[in-house]
């Protein structure tokens, strides 16, 4: 009986996306509410890309939201991330890699440490990082659900994005920048040609000050460090393991 359930609920996220009113979704930079429709795109470029969607909050009460993602149609290989936060995050929210978000469907985590509050009025910040397979042409369906957590879903949108596997050429070495450097406040770290690294920050003793995983660009308080010089520590996946040097002043 509970086989017969779960695969009743999974044809109903197959086909049913879910629009509620006071919950307003948008592309970043747009003005059309595009909840429980679809945006549909072209994939832009040779390596991951965002797909950056604002949540409005306009039911009339506070919420802490978490979000679903369910891969409708996705074409083998491909591979996808996101991170989900308050607009006022300066760190971007919490990020997960495609190894995190492997189940589907996949929901962020209810952990109280990591859920935040959207008050009404605020929003947060929905950003899917898509990377196609190199070799996989077609068309990628992927549904992403708003919810309170332990409830039903409250709203959703869809992505759909096409790919031709001939407009992405080789890949290339992978490129880690840190800006600025030297750094006094916040340092950003950003990846180019890959998808994720983990880092950690050393200082001139070896001691670690800072250890954190990376989709695309994560921004980091630097604030409390004392000057002097540091080594940013990058871990790629099929990699060896090089340093950069970091200067806090």
């Amino acid at each position: 009986m509970k086989k017969a359930l779960t695969f009743v609920a999974l044809l109903l996220l197959n086909f049913l996306g879910f629009s509620q009113n006071g919950i307003i979704i948008k592309i970043e930079g747009g003005s059309d509410d595009i909840s429980g429709l679809t945006h549909t795109m072209t994939a832009p470029g040779s390596t991951v890309f965002d797909v950056p969607f604002i949540i409005e909050n306009q039911t009339g009460q506070s919420h802490q939201w978490v979000v679903t993602r369910y891969k409708i149609n996705v074409p083998t290989g491909w591979a996808d991330g996101l991170c989900w936060g308050h607009s006022t995050d300066p760190f971007g929210g919490t990020c997960y890699s495609s190894s995190q978000m492997s189940a589907n469907p996949w929901t962020s985590s209810t952990n109280p440490n990591l859920l935040f509050t959207i008050d009404n009025g605020e929003y947060g910040k929905l950003k899917p990082q898509i990377n196609p397979a190199d070799d996989a042409s077609g068309q990628a369906h992927y549904r992403y659900y708003i919810s309170d957590p332990g409830s039903g879903y409250s709203d959703s949108v869809d992505l759909i994005i096409d790919y031709t596997a001939s407009t992405k050429p080789l890949k290339q070495d992978p490129i880690v920048s840190i800006n600025p450097n030297p750094a006094s406040d916040y340092i950003s770290i950003t990846l180019t040609n890959t998808e994720s690294a983990f880092c950690r920050i050393y200082d001139s003793f070896g001691a670690i000050v800072l250890k954190d995983h990376i989709i695309g660009t994560k921004k980091f308080n630097v604030s409390d460090f004392k000057p002097g010089v540091y080594f940013v520590n990058v871990e790629i996946p099929g990699l060896r393991p090089f340093s950069k040097k970091l200067i806090i002043k």
